[in-house]
Formats: structure tokens, sequence, C-alpha cells
């Protein structure tokens, strides 16, 4: 099934019948790059319970052993992510468990995380997506050492960040959005496509360091992070978003192939996670976007989304590397998820502006929820 134009990648779709209502189920064969890195770095070959195992590709199961933590005991969660706090009345959305299709997935041990962690540091870099992954991953592991155990949480900007003392671990966010610098001159923010962001001397403490870009390169009118593009010696108020991004990714990738010692850290990029403000996506003619949806997309045959454009930017970066980072291949799991977005329940509404779909953050996911996920195949790609 192909799935956009003018030469968008295709999924090639394998759909099973399945008598478990919620249940989703895909297989999705991205079409790889020649480089032979087969969309994943640090030594290739996925990672599971056995060989040639995938496990970006499988099915939603209802686990009522699900959540792994409360957002009320989680000292780390930002409001905007616990849409128990502003009242979403379901949580059906916390119980469902990624399963693979030919192997099984280690449950999440926080201790044996840090464990093996331990003396580490852990760093997410990127925009508020791996924020949410970085919370998720405090959560879990605060969830399971005991409240005493997390010390000095402290948030700034850019860099935020945990530590772990029994264990010596510190996990940190650096927030980057574009990964590239945006400079201030004369009031002005400048995006530098061709300069690395000015603290990423930071990014080389890390032990352990996962990448992720791609909604900001989409924002416009208040929402845009610049108001001049730099390249080549030269200003822009705009440009092609596609090519922009390209061009900052080659920036990137050069500093971490000249810069980041392999043989030390472990380097990961996470693919686009998907926003759900289309319902026909989901061939649903009646909804406006992710308000009000409380469960999985049924199956894969009823999904209709196009696959990120910005992820074909990203695959022909890191064929491009030296090193190429391990591919957390999440995006198309992450688009079974239509339930797991905050939607109204995002902060302090009145209940007119909750009754109004277009107040809806479709980008952004509760806490628990989804991004428990990604750190579940961080593990399982780190450490079995």
């Amino acid at each position: 099934m192909a799935m956009g134009e003018g030469g968008r990648l295709f999924f090639l779709v394998l759909v099973l019948a399945s008598s478990m209502a919620g249940r989703a189920l895909i297989m999705s064969k991205r079409s790889r790059l020649s480089s032979g890195h087969g969309g994943h770095g640090d030594g290739g070959g996925r990672p599971g319970n056995g060989s040639g195992c995938d496990i970006f590709a499988g099915s939603w199961v209802r686990d009522e052993s699900y959540p792994l933590y409360q957002a009320s005991s989680c000292p780390a969660v930002d409001p905007q992510f616990n849409c128990q706090l502003y009242g979403r009345p379901d949580s059906d959305y916390q119980r469902f468990r990624w399963q693979p299709l030919s192997c099984n997935l280690p449950r999440f041990d926080g201790r044996d995380f840090l464990e093996r962690s331990r003396g580490k540091t852990i760093m997410f870099v990127g925009d508020s997506m791996g924020r949410d992954q970085w919370e998720s991953l405090l959560c879990l592991l605060w969830a399971a050492t005991g409240p005493h155990s997390m010390a000095q949480l402290s948030r700034g900007d850019p860099l935020s960040s945990a530590s772990f003392l029994e264990y010596g671990v510190v996990v940190s966010f650096y927030r980057a959005p574009f990964l590239v610098n945006v400079a201030l001159a004369e009031g002005k923010r400048i995006l530098r496509l061709d300069a690395v962001a000015g603290g990423a001397a930071a990014w080389r403490t890390a032990d352990i360091i996962s990448f992720n870009t791609g909604h900001w390169w989409t924002h416009t009118g208040s929402l845009q992070g610049w108001d001049y593009i730099e390249y080549d010696g030269n200003y822009h108020t705009d440009a092609d978003r596609l090519d922009a991004m390209r061009r900052a990714l080659v920036t990137w990738a050069k500093w971490v192939d000249e810069n980041i010692d392999r043989s030390k850290t472990r380097v990961f990029f996470q693919s686009t996670s998907p926003s759900h403000d289309n319902p026909a996506e989901w061939n649903d003619p009646i909804s406006k976007n992710c308000y009000g949806e409380r469960t999985p997309v049924s199956g894969w045959a009823d999904y209709h989304g196009v696959y990120p454009a910005q992820m074909r930017v990203i695959d022909n970066v890191l064929g491009t590397m030296r090193g190429p980072p391990y591919l957390l291949d999440v995006t198309a799991l992450s688009a079974m998820r239509k339930d797991g977005h905050p939607s109204v329940y995002s902060g302090d509404l009145s209940p007119a502006q909750r009754a109004d779909p277009t107040q809806s953050d479709c980008s952004h996911w509760c806490l628990p929820g989804l991004p428990d996920t990604w750190n579940l195949l961080l593990y399982t790609a780190l450490y079995f």
C-alpha cells in the first residue's frame, strides 16, 4: 500500500485476523537504505528473545498489570502530560502492552536497568517528545526503586537532570528541538543550519544518548521556532522545511561522527512520533482529531495515514554516517495509538474549552502511556 506521493516510502503491511478486540497488529517493512545499516546501527541486528526478531513489528495487547507507575506519585511528570490530573475520565490507554510478532520483550525492570547502567549518564536530546520520554523513564525507575532513590531532580533550559545516587546513574534531557543552533541577534531568532546546537559539548559526557527531531520543522505562525534561517552565509525568512531539516541533520551527523567516541557511547536516534490530527487516517468520518479517542486503531487495515516525510530525511542522513545510530523505529507502532494523547486534558481548561476539539493536544503523550513502551524498547535494545 503506497502511503503518500512523489517518492515517499512504502509500508508493506501484513494484516492478521485477531479475535481480541482493540488489538492492532502490524508488520512494517519500510524501504531500507542501500547503505547496509538496515535502518539501525550499533552493530546491526534487532535485539530480542530470538535471532532476527524485529521488536518494532507486532501488536498492542491489553494488559491489566499496566500501568507500571502512577503519575500522581512521580514528581518528574509535567502537568502537561498528567492527563488524569486534568480530569481525563478514562484510563484504558494506560493498559496496553506492545507484543512483537516473533519474540517476547522483557518486562521493564527499573532496578535491573539501573544496575546495568551503573555509573553511566543517559541523555535524551531533542524536542518535547524527548522530554516526554525522559519523564517516563524517571517514573519507571522511581517506581521500581522507591521514593528516596531519586535525588537532585533539577529542571533547566536547555538541560534538566535527575540522579539515582545509589547507582551513580544520571538521566538527563537536553532541549534542542532542531539539533542545530538557534542564535539571538538584535532580538531575532536565527536558525543556523550549519552550526550544531550551542551546548553540544554537554552531549559528549553521555554514555547512552538518544536524539530526536521532527515536529518543530513543520510549525508555522506563532509556533514557528525562528525568525530567520541561516545557511551558506545567507539569511532567509523561510525555506523548504524538509530541505532545511536535511541540512541541519547533515550538520548534526557530521558532529556526531567527529565528536562522539562510539567505543564508549551508545547512540540512538528515535524515529518521528506521529500526531493524530486527521481522523481520516483511521477511517473516522465523525471525529475531528484525537479528541475523545479511547482505544487504539483496531487494525492496520483501518489506518490510512501518511508515513511522516521527516522519516525519509532521517533515514537518508543516517545512511550517510560513518557510525549510524541505532534507529528506535517507533513511528508505526505509535501511529496505532490515537488514544494516547492528552487531547483536552493537558491543562486547566474551562468547560467550554474542554468541549472544543480544536483545543486538543494530539502530538504529546499522556503519562503513564506510550512513552513507557519507547523506554521498554530502549531497555531491550541496550541490554538484551
